[in-house]
């Protein structure tokens, strides 16, 4: 297992579009990010099994990896299955970079992928404790829809209208 140390010079990263030797990465990042160490029983996984499919075939898609010093700290995917409306996907940080800017800078890319590509509105669900992903989700103009319980875990929906600016009160 690959891990990158935390340091200065490690927070010189870049995002880029992810590339098939980036695989062994993705999945490590994925399974770290398991709750309790075990999928969600509706979650099979079979988009990171087969990226290219999921992700590139529509022009509309994307997945991107976080590199810093030659090391995959991080990743994000966006799809859709509805014209207007893109899903957040697979937003995993490396656990020694949990507290740093990586997270913003990957949904800030997927965010202005959305906008080039005008979706009005755009969604994730995250099984995160509450306090953390309120904090980092409110940094990108992202509002707590709601939450629910899918298979005995609690699942925390986000949004984000991009046809009006989330810092302007109506």
């Amino acid at each position: 297992m690959t891990h990158v140390q935390s340091s200065p010079e490690a927070h010189e990263m870049i995002v880029r579009t992810y590339q098939a030797g980036d695989q062994n990465d993705v999945l490590r990042l994925y399974n770290e990010g398991l709750l309790a160490g075990q999928a969600a029983p509706n979650d099979t996984g079979a988009d990171l099994d087969h990226i290219q499919a999921a992700y590139f075939e529509d022009p509309r898609h994307h997945f991107w990896v976080a590199e810093a010093r030659g090391q995959i700290i991080g990743m994000i995917g966006v799809a859709s299955d509805e014209e207007h409306t893109a899903e957040i996907r697979r937003l995993r940080v490396d656990p020694a970079f949990q507290n740093t800017h990586i997270a913003v800078t990957l949904l800030a890319t997927a965010i202005e992928h959305c906008k080039h590509h005008r979706y009005l509105k755009v969604r994730l669900d995250t099984a995160f404790s509450k306090d953390t992903a309120l904090d980092l989700f409110d940094k990108v103009g992202f509002q707590h829809t709601r939450s629910k319980t899918v298979h005995g875990k609690e699942l925390l929906e986000f949004y984000l209208d991009l046809y009006r600016d989330p810092n302007v009160d109506e």
